[in-house]
């Protein structure tokens, strides 16, 4: 038996649809309120529907909320727009990365996790066993005691370094995973540490063919890709639209380069919208029907130029892949 967990029922893969695999709908990171960092507080419900609605009107039929407990989930909110808009949600288990841990639970938070007053205070307080079991709870039975369940786990790591209690968050997530069969989603920040991340996996006997590691297109290595791809495992350029990191150019060359070494069926494609500035509907950004509107179609063309089939590989990137990316094998 098979299935992908939405936010409101279990589905059968085949009706997955088109998909974005990594994006922020409604997110209020504690850590960024803190430091009165605006941009990066998604805390209008209405406006976020807005660019859901554009990403439905364009064809999208779900979406991957890849927000964890530590950024700041508005699970709630996120799920009536997704019961207002159509658009199916997968929600997301498990943790962000260390620094954000600095910052202060909220009292909604302490009464889920505990009475703590950080999230680091909670993840060295338990041990690697009760964190699986808190984030098995958030796959079996609900998010933060919601009845909408998780259908991804995730762990994170920091820039070109692996903490204690990161390493910790990996076990506990590797130990859920195997507990409940959900799909693995990596957090690697500006694309780094994904070789070190499998070697803690593979010690907690992970296939990782389960996996999808995030923000590949902040290190554009292609030998990098090769070494976390000989494992199995699913690549996510999910940055497409900020050209502060890369080209757009680049980014689409590294993705022709990986399909003609036969690894097509390995690759996601987002946006990892999570600014206000990146959202139509907030300050004027490219929002969530850039990918659809104008990506797609550049990238059919330099696909096309370059020998290959590119509207076949369109339909592999946003049904295929995330289809099996994202499916409970049990």
């Amino acid at each position: 038996m098979s299935f992908i967990r939405t936010f409101f029922k279990d589905i059968d893969p085949e009706d997955l649809g088109f998909t974005y695999s990594h994006e922020h709908i409604v997110c209020i990171p504690q850590y960024w309120k803190e430091k009165n960092a605006d941009d990066l507080l998604l805390d209008d419900p209405e406006k976020s529907k807005l660019d859901v609605l554009d990403f439905k009107e364009l064809g999208g039929k779900t979406i991957v909320d890849a927000t964890a407990i530590d950024y700041g989930r508005q699970v709630e909110e996120v799920a009536k727009i997704s019961e207002e808009t159509g658009i199916q949600i997968i929600g997301t288990a498990g943790f962000n990365k260390s620094f954000l841990w600095k910052a202060h639970l909220t009292d909604h938070l302490k009464k889920v996790v505990g009475n703590y007053s950080t999230y680091g205070d909670w993840i060295e307080d338990k041990s690697i066993n009760e964190l699986a079991d808190f984030v098995i709870k958030e796959v079996e039975v609900g998010l933060e005691g919601t009845g909408f369940k998780a259908g991804q786990v995730k762990f994170g790591t920091w820039y070109n370094s692996i903490s204690p209690l990161e390493e910790k968050t990996i076990r506990a997530v590797a130990r859920a995973h195997k507990a409940t069969k959900a799909p693995v989603h990596s957090h690697t920040e500006a694309g780094t540490m994904a070789l070190e991340q499998i070697e803690i996996l593979e010690s907690e006997g992970i296939d990782i063919g389960n996996v999808s590691f995030g923000h590949m297109d902040r290190n554009l290595d292609p030998y990098y890709y090769q070494e976390i791809l000989k494992k199995g495992a699913y690549l996510s350029f999910d940055g497409i639209g900020k050209i502060k990191y890369a080209p757009e150019s680049a980014r689409i060359s590294a993705i022709i380069e990986l399909c003609k070494k036969g690894y097509s069926d390995k690759i996601l494609i987002s946006g990892d919208t999570a600014r206000k500035s990146y959202y139509k509907h907030y300050d004027y950004g490219l929002g969530l029907e850039f990918i659809i509107k104008k990506w797609i179609p550049r990238f059919i063309i330099e696909a096309d130029n370059a020998g290959l089939d590119g509207t076949g590989l369109i339909k592999k990137f946003f049904v295929e892949n995330p289809k099996n990316c994202f499916t409970f094998k049990v």
